[in-house]
């Protein structure tokens, strides 16, 4: 599968089959994750990957929006110890989204299934988060991935409007 046709065929999946993920698969998850751009390449993500049952059902409970079953969750959070300016007003915030999209369309190659939901900057969620997997200061989640084996099939789309592009020659 190309790129282009990743991206077309990635949607949010949001029911999964109970198989586990290979060791393997999820190296390739984190290899594709960290080849992100980043910048002035300081690399601020960390990547948390829950498999652990109870360790997932406290993170599921943290909001309904989240609260999916999938086999695997990986956090990505940022860690404002290798940000540019060392707080949480910085680039990590783009950073780590890049890597978050560059797990959904390796996943997607993989024919894995995902869902992208968010955890900063709803203060409430990130306090649970950092508490439930206890995580230092200077580590912000921002969002969990769920992913797993599709147990619903999506349609491939674009959301492309003419109306939101605008061309200055």
């Amino acid at each position: 599968m190309n790129v282009y046709d990743a991206i077309l065929k990635r949607r949010s999946i949001r029911k999964f089959k109970s198989d586990l993920i290979s060791d393997e698969i999820i190296k390739k998850l984190l290899i594709a994750a960290m080849a992100a751009p980043s910048a002035r390449n300081m690399q601020p993500w960390e990547f948390y990957v829950i498999s652990n049952k109870e360790v997932m059902s406290k993170i599921r409970n943290v909001a309904r929006s989240i609260d999916f079953e999938s086999p695997l969750m990986i956090i990505v959070c940022g860690n404002t110890d290798r940000s540019i300016t060392k707080n949480d007003n910085d680039f990590w915030i783009q950073d780590c989204s890049a890597a978050i999209e560059n797990i959904l369309l390796t996943a997607t190659s993989e024919n894995l299934g995902t869902v992208w939901c968010g955890i900063y900057p709803v203060m409430d969620r990130v306090n649970k988060v950092t508490e439930i997997i206890n995580l230092p200061k200077s580590i912000i989640p921002l969002g969990v991935i769920h992913i797993g084996y599709k147990d619903e099939e999506k349609e491939e789309r674009t959301q492309y409007n003419d109306e939101y592009v605008h061309y200055i020659n």
